[in-house]
């Protein structure tokens, strides 16, 4: 499961005869391969970090209940997507794309082996080392990819369908690895090899260096030596008053979990509704632009709809596989976090096959905003199965079937391809120009919100029944794309030049 862009402008174009990695650059390499491993730690460790919440203090868990448990795991998604907005800024104009990575990747490993020491602090300790981690290396190793290429390179959208691959590669081996320590050996172990994983990625990624373009130690829109050095001490003097602030809170008993995700929630809400007034007020926005700019609206909308769905694969659905889904197939008894690989599995299987349907298709392909719609239709349907299996049983103990679950992860992974393909297309091509450098911060907000607003929703699972909590979620996003679907001739008319 990816959240990436197409790039910018090369800084330092490579050599044209460089073909040495499947016929693309070898830098692709270097960086599909720190995907790979930041994907295996973050995924891994995202499969069982619902279910360690959830667990018995008594069996090394946390001991939360499972809505509380989903809740806390949806916001720390949140923060991480947050920050990712700051990252992007932080590469553009003071540590440049390569530092920016290296020091996320650094942050990221830290995090996993903080996770690893069993204490309770050392685990919100780590779990907020990831967020900023991943907040700097995750909007930024997309765009070192672009800067592989010439703008006129032919080999551009396969390197990227290769690069794509290779984090779904590492989504579908983190959890079977993390999975199978977390329940044969401790939670902790599970943490321990995503920490591994991240410093595995760290060191190729370090070793390629040479063959990466834009690795200068500048940042490409660098600010000016004044205004640089008031920005670090701003940022810095904000996160040590955070920080020192936060404590205070606590230490006074004000600054609950609950609360803290609330704020988390508040702000994934108040950050995209800022972005949209300044960019349809700025006088840098031309009247043709500001109109391509409301169909976008729509489509960050659907976007939300359809991650606040994809990410419960990691929440609720994690912890409806665990209590009330059978963990064998064909007599192989497995670790419920296994079905998380499911996603990534399908995911790597499915995007050539759509690529060459699309392909196949040329003009006759749907719209955009129809491929988006269908994704999210294909979203709600993968909770709408889920209401089969768990309806007419008037107690917790049955065990559905594992092809129920792997049948909603189907439609799940098939809806993240045709959204996010084409999400992040139209993303590129409807912002404004004055703001074309940012239109990262716009799809990581979208994934803010999804996040902020399952950290709300999820406290009612396992307070209301699994068929009416997977029905009507279900139902909602269903609806949401049968909606974009109706809007389909204005939003033809309005997205121009999407297709």
């Amino acid at each position: 499961m990816s959240h990436t862009a197409t790039g910018t402008e090369p800084a330092q174009p490579p050599p044209e005869d460089d073909h040495a990695f499947f016929g693309q650059p070898r830098g692709l390499m270097t960086l599909s391969g720190l995907e790979v491993w930041e994907r295996f730690s973050f995924l891994g460790m995202q499969a069982i970090l619902v279910l360690f919440f959830a667990d018995k203090v008594s069996d090394g868990g946390m001991g939360m209940d499972p809505g509380t448990a989903a809740s806390v795991s949806a916001a720390y998604g949140t923060l991480v997507y947050l920050v990712s907005v700051a990252g992007g800024w932080l590469a553009d104009r003071i540590l440049g794309s390569y530092r920016a990575v290296l020091y996320g990747g650094i942050l990221i490993a830290c995090g996993h082996y903080a996770m690893a020491v069993p204490t309770a602090t050392m685990t919100w300790v780590g779990l907020g080392l990831i967020s900023a981690g991943t907040g700097l290396l995750k909007p930024n190793v997309a765009s070192m990819v672009g800067k592989l290429y010439r703008t006129e390179d032919q080999r551009r959208d396969a390197g990227f369908a290769l690069y794509y691959m290779g984090i779904n590669i590492g989504a579908f081996a983190g959890p079977l690895v993390t999975g199978w320590l977390g329940e044969h050996a401790s939670w902790h172990w599970g943490f321990s090899a995503a920490a591994v994983g991240m410093t595995l990625g760290l060191i190729q990624y370090v070793a390629g260096r040479r063959h990466l373009a834009g690795r200068k130690h500048a940042a490409e829109y660098a600010l000016a030596p004044g205004p640089m050095r008031r920005a670090v001490l701003t940022i810095a003097a904000g996160v040590v008053a955070a920080a020192l602030v936060a404590t205070a809170l606590a230490l006074a008993g004000w600054l609950t979990m609950d609360r803290f995700v609330d704020v988390l929630t508040l702000v994934s809400v108040i950050a995209p509704v800022v972005y949209f007034v300044v960019m349809f007020r700025s006088p840098r926005v031309t009247p043709e632009e500001r109109g391509r700019l409301r169909p976008y609206v729509v489509l960050f909308l659907a976007s939300v709809v359809f991650n606040f769905i994809l990410f419960q694969a990691y929440s609720t659905m994690m912890l409806l596989a665990s209590t009330n889904a059978r963990t064998e197939i064909f007599g192989f008894h497995f670790p419920a976090s296994w079905y998380a690989s499911a996603l990534g599995a399908f995911e790597v299987a499915l995007a050539p096959v759509v690529a060459a349907v699309w392909a196949r298709m040329g003009p006759r392909q749907p719209h955009a905003s129809n491929k988006i719609a269908i994704g999210v239709i294909l979203g709600g349907l993968s909770f709408l199965l889920m209401v089969i299996p768990t309806s007419g049983h008037a107690d917790d103990t049955y065990r559905m079937a594992a092809w129920w679950i792997v049948g909603s992860y189907l439609l799940l992974g098939l809806g993240d391809i045709l959204l996010e393909t084409s999400g992040m297309s139209a993303t590129t091509k409807l912002a404004p120009k004055a703001f074309a450098s940012q239109t990262m911060a716009l799809w990581f907000l979208s994934l803010a919100l999804a996040n902020g607003i399952q950290a709300q929703i999820v406290k009612l699972y396992g307070e209301v029944s699994n068929p009416a909590y997977f029905g009507v979620n279900g139902a909602i996003a269903v609806a949401a794309g049968v909606a974009v679907i109706a809007a389909a001739p204005w939003l033809k008319r309005t997205m121009h030049p999407v297709h």
